[in-house]
Formats: structure tokens, C-alpha cells, sequence
């Protein structure tokens, strides 16, 4: 777009349109650290939130989404859809490893969460942000290979998988990094991503990951043999997932 210097009426202005559409396009989203809560009342504050949001779109009130993040104490959840067959223990065993177990209304299989582990819950407008719920799971993908490339970690989806992987080319050396799942209702999503940071993945022997089982599971600190600033983590993950979506982040 070319405009008119006042000043110097010869000379021409050119104004980056695509720069202006962007900012004009920016969402806002309000950010949370929920710490360390138990999963059933981080479940239950997203449907909390989930609820304001679909109410306020039935009433053609205009509110912000949410991005949460959070840990979870020890914690096997499985979707609407998982096989049982994949949870590999019993009620005995699961008490003994201090751990609990929930069928939850998301999309995927079994997976497991705990301490050293990042779970963002975006619970955000799809219609909003114009864009199909396979379109949000392949952004929420994006967040993440930006956030460990930064680690210098190659991440990669895979076809016929949610998630964030490595080596994809190599099956026997595939594994995963972050698992997805989610819900949408109205367009309005909740539940979200896991990033494995500085996680125990012995956990993961007690499930088939996603029902997988024949592919692992990693984390960043096994693949950089050593911890990660769990902080930094989050914060890497809150600027690209800004990126990724166009929103305006406003932690509460």
C-alpha cells in the first residue's frame, strides 16, 4: 500500500498492510499458572472457564480465551475413546506408585502426567481465530517444535498421529515428546498439550502411550542429558504459542 508523505508530498509512504492485518487480528488470551494442582480440579477449573466462554458466545458477548498451564501430580488419564486394554496395571499397583486414574471427555488414548511435565489447556474461540479444530491441533504442534528447537531439538508431526515426535524417519528410533488431546464444543476447545520436560518416564511403562507400542516416549532432559530450567520452558512455550495463534498473552 503506498500513501502520501505530508511533509514531502513527492516522496511515497509504503505501509507493511500484512504488519497492520496482524495487529488488527491479534487476539488477546489470558494467561494463568495454575503450579502444581491435582488433575480433577484443574479439569474442573477448565470447564469453569469453558462454560463462561460458550455462555458468553451464545449471548454474543465478546470475552478473551485462556491458556493455562500447570503440573500434575501423578495422573493417568484416558480419552472418550482410549482402549482400557492400554492401562497396564491394577488398582493395587496404581496406589503403590501414588498415582490416579481418569476417563475423561477428550480426544486420544492413555496417557500419563507428573512432576517435570508442562500441560497447557488452551480453552480458546476456534471461530474466533478462523481456523478448523485440525488446523488447531497441527498449531498447537507448531508450539511445540518451536519451543524445543530452541534446545536445538528437531520435532516433527506425524502422519496419522497427534503429537510432537522425534527421528520420525527412523520408525524404530520414533519417539514422542508432547502428546495432544483435546475437546471441542462450539468451537471452543479444552484440554490441550503435554511437553515432557524434565519428566519421569518410568510412568510410562504402566500404559501403551497413546496406544502405541511401538514407539517410545522422551523428554527434554533425557535427550539433552540433563534438567531443563523448567521456568524457561514456560516461558519459551507462552512467546510461541503468542506466534503460532497471533494473540496477545495477559497473565492474570
Amino acid at each position: 500500500m503506498l500513501c502520501f508523505n505530508l511533509k514531502h508530498p513527492f516522496r511515497y509512504l509504503i505501509l507493511d498492510t500484512n504488519n497492520l492485518n496482524r495487529q488488527q487480528q491479534m487476539h488477546q488470551v489470558i494467561f494463568e499458572d495454575l503450579q502444581t494442582i491435582e488433575y480433577k480440579n484443574g479439569w474442573t477449573y477448565q470447564e469453569e472457564l469453558f462454560n463462561t466462554i460458550t455462555e458468553a458466545k451464545l449471548s454474543h458477548n465478546d470475552i478473551p480465551g485462556y491458556l493455562l498451564f500447570c503440573e500434575h501430580p501423578h495422573v493417568f488419564t484416558i480419552g472418550k475413546s482410549g482402549d482400557e486394554a492400554n492401562f497396564l496395571i491394577n488398582q493395587n499397583l496404581l496406589q503403590q506408585i501414588n498415582a490416579t486414574y481418569f476417563q475423561t471427555n477428550r480426544g486420544g488414548d492413555i496417557t500419563y502426567h507428573g512432576p517435570g511435565q508442562l500441560v497447557g489447556y488452551p480453552i480458546i474461540d476456534l471461530e474466533k481465530f478462523k481456523i478448523p479444530l485440525k488446523e488447531y491441533i497441527y498449531k498447537l504442534e507448531e508450539v511445540i517444535i518451536k519451543t524445543i528447537a530452541h534446545y536445538g531439538i528437531c520435532g516433527k508431526h506425524l502422519p496419522n498421529a497427534t503429537g510432537v515426535w522425534l527421528n520420525t524417519d527412523t520408525p524404530h528410533l520414533t519417539r514422542k515428546i508432547c502428546a495432544i488431546g483435546v475437546k471441542a464444543s462450539r468451537f471452543i476447545t479444552m484440554h490441550g498439550f503435554a511437553l515432557n520436560v524434565n519428566t519421569n518416564l518410568s510412568y510410562f511403562n504402566y500404559i501403551n502411550p497413546c496406544g502405541f507400542t511401538d514407539k517410545g516416549v522422551t523428554s527434554l532432559e533425557k535427550e539433552l542429558g540433563q534438567k531443563v530450567n523448567f521456568d524457561d520452558v514456560k516461558t519459551i512455550s507462552k512467546k510461541y504459542f503468542s506466534e503460532v495463534f497471533g494473540t496477545e498473552l495477559i497473565t492474570k
